[in-house]
């Protein structure tokens, strides 16, 4: 097999170069059959040998074992052990091959790092258990950091970390250093959320602990006193743990503050995947429960349906369907849906995003919608503001050509709803051209 190294660079240069012609072939540079992985064929990058005796390249043999195949891909045997040892000689042969054929446009291969081992990851975190026990924060700190710099150097890194027990230890300290004192503690308890953030899931231990009162006031005090990096952790790991866990809600009601920091994140951006887990956090505090209510109540105080339909004008597709899901939330409570009726946004910006986004926002929408429309007469809209605002806004053509498109059940079933009370509206006011209604739609035989 020929490696077109030449002709490859040559391609990235066509404005400075002639094209190559067929006489260029007999400079390519031929990659010799022991520096190919068996798999892929390409480059060995990082050689490692199985217990069979074959070498690999590691990424190669990590997805094929990861897979299910418990054999060697050459030689079909099955493998008495899984551990991939480095075959630093081939490697270092390899890099001098690269750098005596640099002038052919070849790249010499980095050494690459050699991953942890659930033994190292065993070890660190008996460490840290000691340490913990000792009251030694900043002993603590520095092997949270370890675990931190392991995580940045590879996706494998993180899984053995996670395999390992990690989350269930940093979870541990985080309680007993949080239960202590949060302002003397404050560097480490935002080193672990920085590390448990790519941690979840737990475990049952884990998420005990830090779904604890004292973990969870915590969380809330890095949200409100913290900078904007350690807002950021905070915020990620109490939307996973919500997410794991919603009962956890009924103790985030007992601690001051929490609606006020998730609000001050949407008011006050720090990068979009905090404003998504601020988004997130917030459905799953006013999903319906007795405590949702207090939630929704003070959330709507402090005008987060203003900011949602802000959001709404041009956010992206995740920030979006998560703006959607919370406004839906809102709406299920009385003076919810009075906020969202007095916004001259919501109406407009509900039927613009019906078909746009995605399915999830699409449902989303039309609940919201639904909730608005069907509660207006019970609400004393004598005057059918909500309706007239809907029927203004395009929601009749919008949706029935959902019908035509398609949707869910559940959503068909609103949907016919909502084209019931627009239709009664309709047929009292001048706000919508009936030639037009029907103008795009296909005939269904």
């Amino acid at each position: 097999m020929i490696l077109s190294w030449r002709r490859r660079r040559s391609s990235n240069n066509k404005s400075s170069e002639p094209a190559l012609n067929d006489s260029s072939l007999d400079t390519d540079v031929m990659i010799p059959t022991h520096f190919r992985c068996p798999i892929s064929l390409d480059l060995l990058k990082d050689p490692v040998t199985l217990s069979t005796g074959i070498t690999y390249d590691r990424e190669s043999i990590e997805r094929w074992i990861e897979s299910g195949n418990q054999t060697c891909p050459v030689t079909n045997q099955v493998l008495n052990s899984f551990d991939q040892i480095p075959n630093h000689a081939l490697r270092k042969m390899i890099q001098d091959w690269c750098v005596k054929n640099r002038s052919y446009g070849i790249e010499r291969i980095p050494t690459p790092r050699v991953p942890v081992s659930p033994y190292e990851v065993s070890g660190i975190c008996s460490r840290i258990e000691v340490a913990t026990r000792c009251g030694d924060d900043r002993k603590c700190v520095e092997l949270v950091r370890k675990i931190e710099a392991w995580g940045k150097e590879s996706e494998r890194n993180k899984r053995c970390v996670v395999n390992n027990g990690t989350g269930c230890v940093l979870s541990n300290t985080f309680l007993s250093f949080a239960s202590v004192s949060i302002e003397k503690h404050v560097g480490l308890l935002v080193e672990i959320l920085s590390v448990l953030a790519w941690m979840f899931p737990l475990g049952e231990e884990g998420q005990s602990k830090l779904g604890s009162t004292a973990s969870l006031s915590c969380i809330v005090w890095v949200l409100k006193n913290g900078d904007l990096s350690a807002r950021q952790k905070a915020v990620s790991v109490l939307k996973e743990l919500l997410s794991l866990n919603q009962r956890l809600v009924d103790k985030l009601a007992e601690i001051e503050g929490i609606s006020e920091a998730l609000v001050k994140i949407i008011r006050e951006p720090i990068c979009p995947k905090a404003t998504k887990a601020s988004l997130t956090a917030i459905f799953y505090m006013i999903s319906p429960s007795q405590t949702s209510v207090r939630f929704t109540s003070r959330f709507v105080e402090l005008g987060l349906v203003s900011l949602i339909t802000e959001i709404l004008v041009d956010a992206e597709k995740g920030t979006c369907e998560r703006a959607l899901g919370v406004l839906s939330g809102i709406c299920d409570t009385k003076e919810g849906r009075e906020e969202a009726s007095k916004n001259a946004l919501t109406m407009p910006i509900l039927v613009k995003k019906m078909l746009r986004i995605s399915g999830m926002a699409t449902e989303f929408a039309v609940c919201t919608l639904w909730k608005l429309c069907k509660n207006s007469k019970k609400e004393e809209d004598g005057d059918g503001g909500v309706l007239v605002e809907a029927l203004q806004s395009g929601a009749f053509q919008k949706l029935l050509v959902l019908l035509q498109v398609g949707c869910s059940e559940a959503t068909k079933e609103k949907v016919t709803e909502l084209l019931k009370l627009l239709n009664l509206q309709r047929n009292r006011s001048n706000c919508v051209d009936a030639s037009m209604d029907f103008k795009y739609l296909k005939r269904p035989f």
